[in-house]
């Protein structure tokens, strides 16, 4: 069950806590876009947010250029996914630039998925199983309940990061989290006639969504997570989804579409292009975009 923790981490840091000058902005390093744009949700004007990753860059993938390392170096709360999903780039940045109030197990560390239940969390990993994460399925922020929980623990480490505007962040929290929760309920309205749709992916990364609208994925493109599809795996999904009411195949930004298209050419399935994050298409600018636009496109499918 996951608890909230403000009170250890005002504990933990109740050493560190400064009075901050009033007009001093707090710098965040968010990972990917969707954690950058729940920053400036919740931290407003308080806050200057910059985002190591866009819609089309894969997260598991990023080189630690200097830009990143000068980005690092100023932030004073690293906002990321975790779940090892940026295992092969954040630990080098933290080492090479970040401060020490940034570190793991630090107030100004916070990952966004360990603050929710996961899916996919594997008995045991071993190699041949592709690119497996042994906390479970990182790509948490496709479930919108998960923005209003995570949205919870950043206000909260503002808070501490920053007591001189605490009010202001439980403000800004309070109000997001009612409009929040009054836009996801219109949503799963709006997307009832989703539930028990299958769709196919190309990597697991939809896995939040399709759980959260009750929706179904029929095969996956990727042989195993993070292995390029193999022609001989996308005649196996072929031969899998003919006798089955497929609706589309759900491509993000940052996939290459050419196993979609293939497998669109051999079975007549259409190829469904889905912002996956903020910024993933002109609409999905911000979070309540990325979903609107989401449950758009995905109900368009069915018709």
């Amino acid at each position: 069950m996951i608890i909230r923790k403000s009170y250890f981490w005002a504990i933990m840091v109740l050493g560190m806590l400064s009075a901050s000058p009033a007009s001093a902005s707090i710098n965040i390093f968010a990972c990917e876009p969707e954690w950058g744009a729940l920053a400036e949700e919740i931290g407003g004007d308080h806050v200057t947010v910059s985002v190591a990753t866009t819609a089309r860059q894969n997260a598991h993938h990023v080189s630690a250029k200097p830009s990143l390392l000068a980005k690092v170096r100023k932030a004073d709360l690293v906002f990321c996914t975790g779940a090892s999903l940026e295992i092969g780039w954040l630990p080098l940045l933290l080492r090479k630039a970040g401060g020490p109030d940034v570190q793991p197990e630090t107030a100004g560390w916070l990952m966004a998925s360990d603050y929710v239940d996961k899916l996919d969390v594997p008995d045991h990993v071993n190699r041949s199983m592709g690119h497996i994460h042994p906390e479970g399925n990182p790509h948490v922020h496709l479930n919108p309940h998960h923005i209003l929980t995570v949205s919870e623990y950043l206000a909260d480490r503002l808070a501490v990061i920053d007591p001189d505007h605490a009010a202001d962040y439980g403000a800004r929290l309070t109000a997001f989290q009612q409009r929040w929760t009054q836009t996801m309920e219109q949503w799963e309205r709006n997307a009832g006639e989703l539930k028990g749709a299958h769709v196919i992916v190309y990597h697991n990364g939809w896995s939040y969504l399709l759980d959260w609208l009750g929706m179904n994925a029929a095969a996956a493109l990727e042989p195993k997570p993070g292995i390029p599809p193999t022609a001989s795996h996308l005649e196996e999904v072929l031969r899998t989804v003919k006798a089955q009411n497929v609706q589309a195949i759900l491509v993000a930004p940052h996939e290459d579409e050419k196993a979609a298209q293939w497998l669109s050419d051999q079975s007549g399935i259409p190829i469904l292009h889905l912002p996956y994050t903020v910024g993933g298409n002109d609409k999905a600018q911000d979070l309540n975009g990325l979903f609107t636009e989401t449950v758009r496109l995905l109900k368009g499918a069915r018709s």
